[in-house]
């Protein structure tokens, strides 16, 4: 009897062993989750297919990892809930990475920097905020955040500002803006452009990457970026891909590609093309 129990335990270690070495094979395939309505970042063209920034670099990090990549698009609120119930295998949607996220999801090292600011009419009451020009640091000194933060909180007392769902920057006017404006919540970012547009609402917060692509478009000509730029804080550790916790090979894999698309100029070179900057 004890040997045969010995011989079962031995199995079941054997088989856990086996398990947990299959866990850990590098994969050969991988799907990319995207938010295709982000651009220049990410978007879905006049013909239908993905497009933008995450999507060259992508395809760029598949080629390195030497895996087949699939890309497809998901709505923003339902890509951790996805990527965590396995319909795919990372998300590269100009996701930031933050404490929040950390807690439910792993991140690559990241291939981007964060920055956000407001954009208003060029000739409504809010075209003169104060801090145009300067940088706000959320994760420099409180005293010194609360000061640069009062004479724009001043400004914008009471009025309408827009951000999409579940966002850093909508939490960025949770954290620094509650009771001061009215904050109205998006689903995407082209919803709270048009509601700007039409006067619904008086600025929007957004990275600014994809405030610059919205005012390069003819029907923004009549807008702007106004107010400080902000960084750190609630906008996080930079921008980077998302992963499930376990999938610790794929994250190295992630890792390791990006930091050789960085080493040899490929994702400045992108961000050039799509973004019209460098992301030094």
């Amino acid at each position: 009897m004890r040997v045969s129990k010995l011989l079962l335990t031995s199995a079941l270690i054997g088989v856990i062993s086996v398990g947990a070495a299959a866990a850990q094979t590098k994969p050969t395939e991988i799907t990319i989750a995207t938010e295709g309505a982000y651009e220049p970042w990410n978007f879905t063209g006049p013909d239908g297919k993905l497009a933008g920034f995450e999507i060259d670099l992508a395809n760029d990090l598949c080629a390195r990892m030497k895996v087949k990549c699939t890309i497809v698009a998901q709505d923003w609120d339902g890509l951790i809930p996805s990527l965590n119930a396995k319909k795919f295998d990372a998300i590269m949607a100009s996701m930031i990475v933050t404490e929040k996220r950390l807690a439910v999801i792993s991140f690559s090292k990241p291939y981007a920097p964060t920055a956000a600011a407001f954009m208003v009419e060029k000739t409504g009451p809010l075209a003169d905020l104060p801090g145009t020009g300067t940088t706000v640091d959320l994760a420099a000194d409180k005293a010194k955040v609360e000061q640069e933060l009062q004479p724009l909180r001043d400004a914008l007392k009471g009025k309408a500002v827009g951000a999409q769902v579940s966002t850093a920057n909508a939490a960025f006017l949770d954290t620094y803006f509650k009771g001061v404006v009215d904050p109205r919540e998006y689903k995407t970012v082209e919803q709270h452009d048009l509601d700007l547009q039409a006067g619904r609402i008086d600025a929007v917060v957004a990275q600014k990457t994809s405030l610059t692509a919205t005012l390069g478009k003819d029907d923004f000509k009549d807008y702007k970026i106004a107010g400080p730029t902000f960084k750190g804080g609630v906008f996080g550790q930079g921008i980077a891909a998302g992963i499930r916790k376990d999938d610790t090979v794929l994250k190295s894999m992630f890792d390791a590609a990006i930091e050789a698309a960085e080493a040899d100029g490929t994702i400045n070179k992108l961000a050039q093309k799509w973004i019209k900057t460098s992301l030094d």
